[in-house]
């Protein structure tokens, strides 16, 4: 085996005193501690650990392990990724060069650590950790995933696999997009003799016991499943895996009684669209209870079925404090999914366009326009003809079963367009390299090994185009584009691999972007002046050092285990989100995907009440320049308490940030828990926010 990659130590030490240009008056750095920052041991700077009476005690020096520091996690995310390479490139003979990887490998660490690129949350959290290095779980650096439900009747084996592909990918951080295709083409079965499964503490037993009791149902001649939960860890105990703690066995409990309601005495019908989007709500909710915080899941279905379109009429009774509604009894799992159609280019948008206006549901994907165009700008190549979706921020094309990784750019973190192109060379060589890695999952393999796709995105877009004007920005998406190609050429021929089906795209991001204190993706900013709360768990050591640095800390009245932390934020030279109209952020969104996303934009167009009858008329003129779209209402300020976004006065904003320190993360000991999916909070669904 190959010698690991590692950094040379003095140019390590020429980081340890530097600053980080963490943004946003210390919001930066605190999602940074609380999200990414892994547990470390300070003498042989290791990751390793078991939990000893409640501590992390490092397993080869026996010393209690502490939060790494900025430049210790861009050291341990790119050692990562040259080890990748390295291993790749030794494996097949291909001629590696210590000397031109550690050249290489600098210039990304310095870049990096300048925050002029990051990669995607989950690999500022994964990469370089055993869960990598030792476990080989390389699905958990991708952000998302997209299945189809077709050919749920077409074998016994397949008839489960979406289902258990959802929750595995889930319960690993990755947000996954389905449709409703496999509605009436599984006979449903009533199951008789029994017989006992043994749920083992692992995620691969959970999703197991999902296949067996599906497949009892879905197969002819399989026995009724009973369950022993008695060796999945009680609920509190500590997951070093993933960070956080155990939620013991009830979630999965729960949904085994679930799915026998939804297909106990059944036997003949066939299976609904509605039984096919329920079974995968209640897996997001079985994954959120399990100790993953958010989910993130997408349903494309027909713009024309009266059954898929009505899947969400249920609302919010404030007066009755309950949910009223034809489709009520869903409301207990129906928030886990985006629900979307699959849009026909021509098509009458008034009924769809109606609904979206009261709600923000459904969202649109052209998928003509995903298999037919790269760049919007570029001939139609059909390069994505085998294209079946999208992830929940409809940010990637993607085939069934397929995966992809996302990587950030911030062009207003660049001191120039010359150094923004040299950035884009480490942002692709990053995603490009975690396509080298093989997943547990044969039919995930086959598309991946093939398509290369990844999607190097852009965030603080709405601040570049104030401050630089639209056609600075349209020349920095081409030039850049062009030359992410070219790197492609380069560095697919040196990895002996296929070239990027699709290479770009705009991700919504969030608390990535928070870390250099920049807009996310290519929306704009709530407020020029605004608070931004951040809720950490209540036994957090963090809280305290939040309130020794002067932050108002109070108690989360949804949530008694959690506390929300309220920064100031002054985000200048830029427009807010109530000074732009739905049909500039629909412009904007057409210009990039014609400018730069071979893949796709993320865009979620906020509308004000007046705007919600032009829905419909928007989407007749943007069908012929988009991929996908969603729409989310305007909320009301103080709609709720404690809302991540309330604006306030310039005035208010100097109040607060008159008393804030340093933040002095010294002592901390605990391991993180990653933000999941898009590391976004316009595509996932917050359980109790």
């Amino acid at each position: 085996m190959a010698r690991k990659f590692k950094l040379r130590q003095p140019f390590i030490d020429s980081y340890k005193t530097q600053k980080p240009p963490f943004g946003f008056n210390g919001l930066g750095e605190l999602t940074y501690m609380r999200t990414y920052s892994r547990l470390i041991c300070p003498e042989t700077e290791t990751y390793d650990f078991d939990f000893v009476d409640g501590k992390a005690i490092s397993t080869e020096s026996g010393k209690e392990m502490i939060n790494e520091k900025w430049f210790q996690t861009v050291r341990r995310v790119v050692e990562g990724t040259y080890n990748i390479q390295k291993r790749h490139i030794t494996k097949y003979g291909l001629g590696w060069s210590e000397y031109k990887a550690h050249k290489s490998a600098q210039e990304m660490y310095e870049r990096m650590f300048a925050m002029k690129f990051l990669p995607p949350g989950r690999g500022l959290w994964a990469m370089g950790t055993s869960l990598i290095e030792k476990r080989g779980l390389f699905a958990a650096l991708n952000n998302c995933a997209f299945v189809s439900t077709e050919n749920i009747g077409t074998s016994n084996d397949e008839s489960s696999k979406p289902f258990e592909f959802l929750m595995d990918m889930s319960m690993l951080g990755v947000g996954v997009g389905f449709n409703d295709f496999g509605a009436g083409k599984v006979i449903l079965q009533q199951p008789v003799e029994r017989e006992t499964f043994i749920i083992q503490d692992t995620r691969e037993s959970w999703v197991e016991s999902l296949g067996l009791l599906l497949r009892s149902y879905f197969t002819k001649g399989k026995k009724n499943q009973d369950f022993d939960y008695s060796l999945i860890r009680p609920e509190g105990a500590p997951i070093k895996t993933f960070g956080g703690t155990s939620s013991g066995p009830e979630p999965l409990r729960l949904l085994h009684e679930q799915l026998r309601k939804v297909f106990e005495g059944r036997q003949g019908q066939r299976i609904t669209i509605t039984d096919i989007v329920d079974v995968m709500n209640m897996i997001g909710c079985c994954v959120v209870a399990g100790n993953v915080r958010r989910t993130a899941e997408i349903v494309f279905g027909s713009p024309y079925d009266n059954e898929y379109l009505g899947l969400k009429n249920y609302k919010w009774n404030a007066d009755k404090m309950a949910y009223e509604g034809e489709n009520v009894r869903r409301a207990e799992f129906g928030w886990t999914s985006n629900n979307s159609v699959y849009a026909d280019i021509g098509m009458n948008y008034t009924a769809v366009g109606t609904q979206t206006g009261l709600n923000g549901e459904p969202g649109y994907a052209w998928l003509e326009n995903m298999q037919k165009y790269g760049r919007m700008v570029d001939p139609i190549n059909w390069k994505d003809k085998k294209a079946k979706g999208a992830n929940p921020c409809v940010e990637q094309t993607l085939e069934s079963y397929e995966l992809c990784c996302l990587v950030e750019t911030f062009p207003t973190m660049a001191d120039d367009d010359d150094d923004y192109m040299k950035t884009l060379k480490f942002a692709y060589l990053y995603a490009k390299t975690v396509t080298l890695g093989k997943t547990h999952w044969s039919e995930t393999n086959k598309v991946m090994l093939r398509n290369r796709r990844i999607g190097t995105s852009q965030s603080g877009i709405a601040q570049y185009v104030e401050i630089h004007g639209l056609e600075m920005y349209r020349q920095l998406c081409d030039t850049g584009y062009k030359t992410i190609q070219d790197y492609d050429e380069v560095y697919s021929d040196w990895l002996c691999i296929p070239k990027s089906i699709k290479s770009t795209s705009i991700k919504p991001s969030g608390t990535v972007s928070l870390l250099p204190g920049v807009t996310p993706g290519m929306h704009y900013p709530e407020a020029e002046w605004h608070i931004r709360r951040i809720r950490i768990a209540k036994i957090s050591g963090l809280i305290q050092k939040c309130i020794d640095a002067g932050y108002k800390v109070e108690p989360d009245v949804v949530n008694p285990g959690t506390m929300v932390v309220e920064v100031p934020v002054h985000i200048p030279n830029v427009r807010t989100i109530n000074q732009v109209s739905m049909w500039e952020q629909l412009s904007l969104a057409a210009f990039i995907q014609k400018w730069w996303a071979d893949n796709q934009v993320s865009c979620t167009v906020t509308f004000q009440p007046h705007e919600a009858d032009h829905i419909k008329n928007s989407l007749n003129y943007f069908q012929y320049q988009l991929k996908g779209i969603s729409f989310l209402p305007k909320s009301e300020d103080g709609a709720y308490a404690q809302m991540p976004y309330e604006e306030i006065t310039e005035q208010q904003y100097n109040t607060m940030k008159k008393p804030i320190k340093s933040l002095d993360f010294s002592g901390i000991s605990e391991d993180s828990t990653p933000e999941k999916y898009c590391d976004s909070d316009h595509c996932e669904v917050v359980l109790g926010e």
